[in-house]
């Protein structure tokens, strides 16, 4: 299991395979990587602020939950802070387990948690100015089914 909270840019692919390498216990893969999405066509970048230290720990508790609600073999969450552009990947979610649907119900859950409960402080950066990203009510309403 491995947590990275870090600036430097990372490659999916990369990550991806060599993710659980070697392993043959393991039935199912499923990863997701998020990007900076660019909804108004004006963004410059997104600046990430996080409390280093806390964030880890947090996320290495979500981590640790759906280890143990899911069984999974192998887990890896990569979250990136400071100045991002759009289209540059921001996070990735990667689980392993002896069957899928285990594999996927967790991710899904590691992906609701972070985008909701990661102590993450996000601003758009335009041309006019930036403003720091809201919470939205869908992200929480995602926790519900948890």
């Amino acid at each position: 299991m491995r947590v990275q909270v870090q600036t430097a840019p990372f490659d999916p692919a990369t990550e991806l395979a060599g993710f659980a390498r070697g392993r043959h216990d393991i039935g199912a893969t499923v990863s997701f990587t998020g990007l900076v999405r660019d909804d108004t066509g004006q963004l410059v970048a997104l600046d990430i602020e996080h409390y280093p230290g806390m964030t880890e720990a947090a996320i290495t508790a979500m981590v640790d939950e759906a280890v143990a609600r899911w069984q999974l073999v192998d887990c890896r969450v990569i979250h990136r802070f400071g100045h991002l552009t759009p289209g540059e990947p921001i996070m990735m979610v990667a689980t392993a387990a002896r069957h899928r649907a285990e594999a996927f119900a967790a991710a899904e859950f590691l992906m609701d948690y972070l985008k909701s409960r990661a102590p993450f402080w996000k601003k758009e950066i335009t041309d006019q100015g930036g403003d720091w990203v809201k919470a939205k009510d869908s992200d929480e309403d995602a926790l519900t089914r948890w």
